[in-house]
């Protein structure tokens, strides 16, 4: 007890706690992405960066704590009333960051509650600018333009919204309805449209098809003729070379023939055959044409005839072979 009480009234205990306490009021270590609002006697004086910072005890205080990093706020669904008399139930979300603590400080006593209640009021008049239809065509341009107009009120106020993104839009029931029953028209109308292009295609393929294989067979058909009218040209020249080779074969063979009948008909023998062949072809030829016809007319001088014609026959014989004799060799 005796130790306690010496404790109690040592002055320099007392001035050690004070020194450490009031050490401890001047020395703050702020952490990354924060910022310490300073007042100096009840006036903003500077705001404290991140890391080691002093200041004056008992005349300087932290006025507020501000966090700059990125936030999020949701924005509660509430109705909105289109340009077209319809009222639709919205909500959405919102992200800002505190870009100077000490405006978020003293130039506003809430910022979040005051950026919430800005994000409802500008997302009610975007959608009072536009219609029902265009308000789920458009969400791009409703987001757009919440944010160009967030960001030119928040300035003042040391926050600046980053993104602003609808949630869902919700319709009445009513317009639901009406809504699922144009979206089933829209889908009846897109399904006939569909299969009368298919019928129209199939058609028009089908008739390219038709004509396709018209062109074809009328192209095979020419194609033909030209190969039957080549075939029967390169027959018929063939068939006339035929013709010609035959007949130039028969006169080379009878001018051969010939050529050996008048050698052989030069000797005696050769002669004595030939007088014999004319006396026997008259003589065949007088028989055919008794026995062609019924009635022969005759002078009663045949047997004659028949002598004088063998006559004729062996001095044309003769006459022949006197000229062979009288050639030069």
């Amino acid at each position: 007890m005796l130790l306690l009480e010496e404790l109690l009234t040592n002055p320099v205990l007392w001035l050690t706690v004070v020194i450490l306490y009031t050490l401890k009021k001047g020395i703050y270590f702020v952490p990354q992405n924060r910022g310490y609002v300073i007042y100096t006697l009840g006036k903003y004086s500077k705001t404290l960066s991140a890391g080691l910072n002093f200041i004056i005890p008992y005349v300087q205080s932290v006025a507020a704590d501000r966090n700059l990093k990125e936030q999020s706020l949701e924005i509660i669904s509430q109705p909105a009333i289109t340009k077209d008399n319809i009222t639709l139930d919205i909500d959405g979300i919102l992200f800002m960051k505190v870009t100077d603590a000490a405006a978020a400080t003293n130039n506003i006593s809430d910022y979040k509650l005051s950026v919430t209640q800005l994000a409802m009021t500008t997302m009610r008049n975007a959608i009072g600018s536009m219609e029902l239809d265009d308000c789920f065509q458009n969400r791009d341009t409703i987001n757009a333009q919440i944010l160009t107009a967030m960001t030119e009120a928040t300035a003042p106020w040391g926050v600046m919204v980053t993104r602003y993104e609808i949630k869902d839009i919700t319709p009445p029931q009513t317009i639901r309805e009406d809504m699922e029953k144009q979206m089933t028209a829209e889908r009846e109308k897109r399904s006939v449209i569909l299969t009368a292009e298919g019928v129209k295609t199939a058609a028009i393929t089908e008739a390219e098809g038709q004509k396709q294989a018209r062109v074809l067979d009328a192209e095979a058909a020419k194609a033909e003729q030209v190969l039957t009218a080549e075939a029967s040209k390169e027959a018929q020249i063939l068939e006339a070379i035929g013709k010609a080779e035959a007949i130039r074969l028969v006169a080379e063979a009878d001018a051969n023939a010939l050529d050996v009948v008048g050698q052989v008909a030069n000797t005696e023998q050769g002669q004595a055959a030939v007088t014999l062949t004319l006396a026997q072809n008259a003589i065949s030829a007088h028989q055919a044409i008794a026995s062609d016809s019924t009635v022969v007319l005759t002078d009663g001088k045949t047997g004659d005839n028949i002598a004088n014609t063998v006559a004729q026959a062996i001095a044309v014989s003769s006459s022949l072979n006197a000229s062979n004799l009288q050639l030069p060799n």
